[in-house]
């Protein structure tokens, strides 16, 4: 899609690089692309400038094209910084572009409310399902230790933990003899709390707590 931006030269032969740089899989380019349209959307809806969205949304990535950048597998950079020093230096005057570059993983204060914008749609594209890919061991330590905090708050009252959907959501059954519906509740809030303390993980992990009672009976 056309974005319609004026870019400066030198801006556009940094964003350029991004093509051939991955996050977790990601095609950064893709993804600058992904959050500026992303970024103008929500800008439209809270009646601010999509414009001006589009444009921090567009670069807010670029320090990511530095050539000092180390690699991006497994860990961001710290070049955030380095990416506004960069678009300043070549031309881009907007305060609040540089500092949606410079604050948009919360390393610097937002000054403007562009920064945020920004913030949601990098967490949107990133966490879309099947955009970001991990290594298999990675992936394989999340489920594990996702189903372990779960079986660790439930003491002896959960039966069983199922990490599913790729790990974005973990499913819990109860004895339904040891456990409450209240039970039920306390515990799911308890394992979401635990696992966003102790775990990093792009969007959101569900924890669904199912409390089961099966009755049986035989006709002969």
């Amino acid at each position: 899609g056309n974005l319609s931006l004026v870019v400066y030269p030198k801006i556009i032969e940094a964003m350029g690089k991004l093509h051939f740089r991955t996050s977790y899989g990601q095609n950064v380019l893709r993804h600058s692309i992904e959050v500026a349209y992303i970024s103008q959307i929500i800008a439209d809806q809270l009646g601010l400038d999509g414009a001006i969205a589009r444009r921090c949304g567009f670069l807010h990535d670029i320090g990511k094209a530095m050539d000092h950048a180390p690699p991006m597998e497994g860990g961001r950079p710290a070049t955030s910084g380095g990416g506004m020093e960069f678009v300043r230096k070549y031309g881009e005057k907007n305060p609040a572009v540089l500092n949606a570059i410079a604050g948009h993983h919360g390393d610097v204060p937002a000054t403007t409310p562009y920064t945020p914008i920004v913030m949601a749609a990098d967490a949107i594209s990133g966490a879309r399902p099947g955009a970001r890919r991990e290594s298999m061991e990675m992936y394989i330590k999340r489920l594990e230790q996702l189903e372990g905090i779960a079986k660790e708050i439930g003491g002896g009252v959960v039966t069983e933990a199922h990490a599913i959907q790729a790990g974005r959501e973990v499913r819990v059954i109860v004895d339904a003899k040891k456990a409450s519906d209240a039970d039920a509740f306390g515990i799911a809030q308890a394992i979401a709390k635990k696992v966003e303390a102790e775990m990093t993980f792009p969007g959101e992990i569900k924890v669904t707590v199912l409390r089961e009672v099966r009755a049986e009976a035989t006709a002969r």
